[in-house]
């Protein structure tokens, strides 16, 4: 297969698993990342393959949303197996798709990723920031019950996994203390550093016009 039809066979198959989503990562979100990483490609010398199907394929076997993630795993390898991918291509995206999420940043070892995984990290996380990024907070905070905020609940410092996921100490808007203002900082390529400078401003703004409505400032 030429890269072209391998390319929009994993589109379709990311199409397929991940158009029915409801918390905020359904198939606009791929595709919005996938014009990110297109984006800091132009910047990156990163192989597109790896890196775009990665992009496609990163929430696949996200274990937030799926309730056995080793078997969507092995459903993926051998879905790429059957598009004609080598070992080591289907070993690299696998990879990065296993690790790029905030979560695993919270581990005392973070995962280290390629340029390619770099590129795909910084698209999913400049997802997750600015104007889309307020949407999806409340979007998934929504379709968790969790309270819109508490200013007596804190935002929670030190993390493991563990604690990050359990949303019943989770606010949506201590989610942008939590995890959303420090994106920027986390951004790997000068490119995505520098739009999420832009992005993180705009929830700034938001917040503070958020607390000052709630406080009947305004």
């Amino acid at each position: 297969m030429t890269y072209e039809e391998q390319l929009a066979a994993i589109r379709q198959y990311s199409y397929d698993k991940m158009s029915g989503d409801a918390t905020g990562h359904n198939f606009d979100h791929i595709e919005r990342v996938v014009r990110a990483a297109k984006r800091l490609l132009k910047e990156e010398q990163a192989d597109p393959l790896i890196t775009l199907g990665a992009a496609y394929l990163h929430d696949v076997a996200d274990d937030k949303l799926v309730d056995d993630p080793d078997k969507l795993e092995l459903e993926i390898k051998e879905f790429l197996q059957k598009i004609d991918l080598t070992d080591e291509q289907i070993n690299e995206i696998i990879y990065i798709t296993h690790n790029l999420s905030f979560s695993k940043s919270l581990s005392d070892n973070p995962p280290k990723l390629s340029l390619a995984g770099q590129i795909v990290q910084d698209s999913d996380r400049l997802d997750a920031i600015g104007a889309i990024g307020i949407t999806r907070a409340i979007y998934y905070g929504g379709k968790h019950s969790e309270t819109i905020y508490d200013p007596e609940i804190k935002p929670r410092e030190k993390m493991n996994k563990t604690e990050y996921r359990n949303l019943d100490d989770e606010t949506i808007i201590n989610h942008f203390y939590e995890k959303l203002f420090k994106l920027t900082d986390m951004m790997n390529t000068p490119t995505a550093k520098r739009i999420a400078q832009k992005r993180n401003q705009y929830m700034v703004d938001f917040l503070d016009e958020f607390k000052a409505e709630w406080n009947a400032e305004k």
